[in-house]
């Protein structure tokens, strides 16, 4: 079984994806990687292919979550023990990784890179939502979950084949709610994360209120009706 693989979704990240995987290869060459482009409309596949990085090219845009859950499925079928999410924003620092890692090792099913374990949250929109969203899981599994939207996670064997085998889920604060709920072991470590400094996030500010809502409806209610298998 092959040890762990970074999955990293991209959409229009042609300013991005050549530092960031560029980075991943020079400093961290013991890990391997997989660049899932999202139907993207800019050079960011264009990029990859020159640089002859791995590269799995959706023909269309699916979404953030598809398009890990597509890289899950590489994962899976090319028998990695641990897959990782990864931002190619340049948000998430590779040097984090081997903390996830040690983490996960110990047994869990779920290992969180948070910015919160140690840190506090503003008062901005989006934190307020991540506060609701911790309060909804926190109801619904007794367990508080700090950083509830942070990018950064890692899965276990058994859940990348739960990802694959379930065509509902995506990699998403209901569904790492509904996956504790049914006996998930969740951890979270801390991490730091960069601002985004070029390039244009999946959610603005509209994405992000209605992104907030549909979590918040999916972890009260709709994953009482989830079948885990």
């Amino acid at each position: 079984m092959r040890k762990l693989l970074i999955v990293i979704p991209a959409y229009n990240e042609e300013e991005n994806i050549e530092k960031v995987i560029t980075r991943i290869i020079n400093e961290y060459p013991q890990y391997d990687y997989v660049v899932v482009n999202d139907g993207s409309k800019d050079k960011t596949a264009e990029i990859c292919r020159e640089n002859h990085y791995k590269l799995l090219d959706l023909p269309v845009n699916l979404g953030l979550a598809e398009a890990f859950r597509a890289g899950l499925k590489y994962a899976y079928q090319m028998g990695y023990q641990y897959a990782v999410q990864f931002d190619a924003d340049g948000q998430h620092r590779a040097e984090f990784i081997s903390v996830i890692l040690e983490e996960i090792e110990k047994g869990y099913d779920i290992v969180i890179g948070s910015r919160f374990v140690n840190g506090k949250k503003d008062w901005s929109l989006r934190m307020i939502g991540s506060r609701m969203i911790t309060t909804a899981i926190k109801i619904t599994t007794g367990v508080r979950i700090a950083d509830p939207t942070s990018g950064m996670r890692m899965f276990s064997s058994k859940m990348i084949k739960e990802f694959v085998h379930n065509l509902n889920y995506g990699p998403e604060p209901d569904t790492i709610s509904h996956l504790m709920k049914n006996g998930a072991k969740v951890a979270e470590v801390p991490v730091i994360m960069d601002e985004r400094k070029v390039g244009t996030s999946y959610l603005n500010l509209i994405g992000s209120a209605k992104y907030m809502i549909r979590m918040m409806t999916s972890i009260l209610i709709f994953q009482n009706f989830r079948i885990f298998h």
